[in-house]
């Protein structure tokens, strides 16, 4: 579907309030990009909604209405609540900024209710899964430093509990790893994480085979030809080793985190503790690793209970 045509004061507009979004709260670039769609798609469904007049005078002026239509319109083509609630959630940053920037009141556009939807609960692999995955991920290569780099990027993602964006930030100034390491998470937050030793020997490895020079200020962990590693080799190397272990399809990258983070609450880890290890900013975030700890503790007792 091709894209209406935007004003470009618009366009200039939009640039404007990313650039402030990252400046004062350092978003990541995924988040940059994301947010960039979702106006985009908001604005030209408003061109076409109000025709060759629509531009920044009645971006000030729109009304519940208008907004309602915006989410009749992404609802009909499919977009599910989970997605609009985001979208939603990005033009209201948007028009917050909007307004205090252009002295107007926004009400009609903040005062819109988001989808309801259901939160989905993490789907961590168990402890014999995880290990599993770990020892798969060793046999996907003949090129021994490329296997050697796969097994410290999936050691850090459930040893560490790290975002696979997080791993992949990296340089070459972080190694060898010591028994913490200092990582910048979402919304240029930093924390520090305890590194297991396995995760320590196994970025040690892959320093030690790679053909190419890892300098302080470049990507740690480089692709086939010398340049960033890319997420998506990694969501391959899961695809695959996955299918080999006839795991499900949710047996992702980011599932390892999950898995980190269900493990340590298992053992009795503490909840604050985990938050902070995984950089949640808010304690509701984490606290969805209870419910999936009680989810497995009751299949476990339909299976294994006399009367269940």
């Amino acid at each position: 579907m091709t894209r209406p045509h935007i004003p470009p004061q618009l366009t200039q507009t939009l640039e404007d309030w990313l650039r402030h979004q990252s400046a004062l709260r350092g978003i990541s670039g995924n988040t940059r990009d994301a947010y960039q769609r979702d106006l985009l798609g908001f604005f030209g469904f408003l061109t076409e909604h109000f025709g060759n007049g629509f531009g920044l005078r009645t971006l000030r002026r729109l009304s519940t209405t208008d907004m309602r239509a915006w989410m009749g319109h992404e609802r009909r083509r499919g977009v599910q609540p989970r997605s609009l609630a985001r979208s939603l959630s990005a033009v209201k940053s948007f028009y917050r900024w909007l307004s205090e920037r252009d002295a107007f009141d926004a009400t009609p556009v903040l005062s819109v209710r988001a989808p309801r939807f259901k939160n989905s609960l993490p789907r961590p692999l168990d402890i014999q899964g995880a290990q599993a995955v770990l020892n798969e991920v060793a046999n996907q290569t003949s090129e021994e430093w490329v296997t050697a780099r796969d097994v410290a990027v999936v050691t850090l993602l459930y040893g560490c509990g790290l975002r696979i964006s997080e791993a992949l930030g990296l340089r070459g100034s972080d190694v060898p790893l010591t028994e913490s390491l200092r990582i910048k998470g979402k919304g240029g937050k930093e924390r520090l994480v305890p590194v297991l030793p396995a995760a320590q020997e196994a970025v040690a490895t892959y320093a030690k085979l790679c053909p190419f020079r890892l300098s302080n200020d470049e990507p740690l962990f480089r692709g086939v030809r010398g340049g960033a590693l890319s997420a998506r080799q990694i969501q391959k190397v899961m695809q695959v080793t996955r299918q080999q272990l006839g795991l499900p399809a949710t047996a992702t990258p980011h599932a390892l985190r999950h898995s980190f983070a269900t493990h340590l609450l298992t053992a009795g880890g503490d909840l604050r503790a985990i938050q902070e290890l995984l950089g949640h900013a808010s304690l509701s975030t984490t606290q969805a690793y209870t419910a999936v700890d009680t989810a497995h503790l009751l299949e476990v007792y339909r299976k294994s209970h006399p009367k269940a």
